[in-house]
C-alpha cells in the first residue's frame, strides 16, 4: 500500500529503468532480418554484459528539443554526463576535459531540480 516516491523505490526489476511502476514495459523486439545492425549491436551487449536490453528514450535534455542533427547531438553530449555518443557509424568516445571549454554547456543549470 505504497504511494507516492515510496513506489519508485521498490525494485520490479533487475533492469529498473524498464519496468514502470504498475510493473507494465513497454517492450519492443528487434529480428535480424528486420534490423541486422541493431540487432547486432543487442547481440553484442548482451554478450559483453550478459543483458540483451538497451533502454530507447528520447535524446534531448528537459527543455530542448529533441536532437536532430550530428552537430546538436555533439552540443547536447558536451552538456551532460553522457561518456559515449553514437552517431550512424561514428562512436564518439571523448573525455570532456580534452574538449575545447567553449564547447561544454551545463544544461543543469537551466531549469529546477525535481
Amino acid at each position: 500500500m505504497l504511494f507516492g516516491i515510496d513506489k519508485l523505490n521498490v525494485p520490479r526489476s533487475d533492469i529498473p529503468a524498464v519496468r514502470h511502476v504498475d510493473y507494465s514495459a513497454r517492450i519492443q523486439t528487434v529480428r535480424a532480418e528486420s534490423h541486422p545492425r541493431y540487432h547486432a549491436l543487442l547481440a553484442t551487449f548482451r554478450r559483453r554484459t550478459g543483458c540483451g536490453v538497451l533502454v530507447n528514450t528520447s535524446f534531448n535534455v528537459r527543455r530542448e528539443p529533441i536532437v536532430c542533427t550530428p552537430e546538436h547531438a555533439f552540443q547536447c553530449f558536451m552538456g551532460t554526463e553522457m561518456e559515449t555518443l553514437v552517431v550512424d557509424n561514428c562512436i564518439l568516445i571523448l573525455k570532456k576535459a580534452d574538449q575545447n571549454p567553449i564547447l561544454a554547456r551545463d544544461h543543469k543549470q537551466g531549469f529546477e531540480s525535481d
